[in-house]
């Protein structure tokens, strides 16, 4: 097994008074060599958006883009023809494939909006682009990891052209839990929500980032009421 640990205090951060973004790899003015990406998993930030403020129209392409409301209302626009509204217990994806333009405003006047942006690697280039966006709340599970994204249509979640899967967890204190990869040659990276965790005898706090590889499976402890992320990714991009 290797592991490597990227604790919160070690993020980039921006503070632009509209938008306060940590980044756990390089992104935008941030640049560091070491820290460029987890295997296919290229963009990992924590957004807050004040009041009434947000992106205006902007591009992107070939990208898997996952967006995970924390707090708050934000508001997507495309020109897919989109108009939505997602917030906490919501979970979006944008494929932007060939080219896609979108807006994310935080549609309050008077709370900030609180979320995790996500880009992901596609293995597919140039894919006709496409939206969807779920409500997770129907499967949600107390102490137990619950699966919210996957290569497969069928499956639960929403799904991405890569082979990663994306599980939440939400747990008591002192439940000892583990997970098992689905693929060989993929690794793991848990964001840490809220809490605190321990895994391979690495202690975990709230924002740390902790990627596993080289292993088909690995326990975890929970030290106090916590909400996990953890994500499933191909190590080769």
């Amino acid at each position: 097994m290797k592991t490597i640990l990227h604790t919160s205090n070690t993020r980039g951060h921006a503070d632009h008074g509209w938008l306060n973004s940590y980044h756990s790899f390089s992104f935008g003015d941030y640049h560091n060599a070491e820290r460029m990406n987890f295997g296919v998993l290229r963009v990992l930030n924590d957004d807050t958006v004040a009041a009434g403020r947000g992106f205006g129209t902007h591009p992107h392409r070939n990208m898997e883009i996952i967006s995970i409301p924390l707090e708050g209302d934000l508001q997507h626009m495309d020109d897919m023809g989109n108009s939505t509204i997602i917030k906490a217990g919501d979970v979006q994806v944008m494929s932007a494939g060939t080219g896609v333009s979108h807006s994310e405003y935080n549609k309050n006047k008077d709370a900030e909006v609180k979320f995790l942006q996500i880009w992901i690697i596609p293995n597919e280039q140039s894919v006709s682009p496409r939206y969807d966006q779920i409500f997770i709340k129907d499967i949600a599970t107390k102490n137990s990891l619950y699966q919210i994204l996957s290569p497969n249509a069928d499956d639960a979640g929403i799904w991405i052209h890569q082979n990663a899967w994306f599980h939440l967890g939400e747990y008591d204190s002192e439940i000892t839990d583990s997970y098992t990869l689905k693929q060989k040659g993929n690794g793991v990276y848990i964001f840490v929500l809220e809490g605190e965790i321990e895994i391979a005898n690495q202690r975990l706090n709230k924002r740390d980032g902790f990627g596993i590889w080289e292993t088909e499976t690995f326990d975890f402890k929970i030290n106090e009421d916590s909400k996990i992320l953890v994500m499933e990714v191909p190590m080769s991009i």
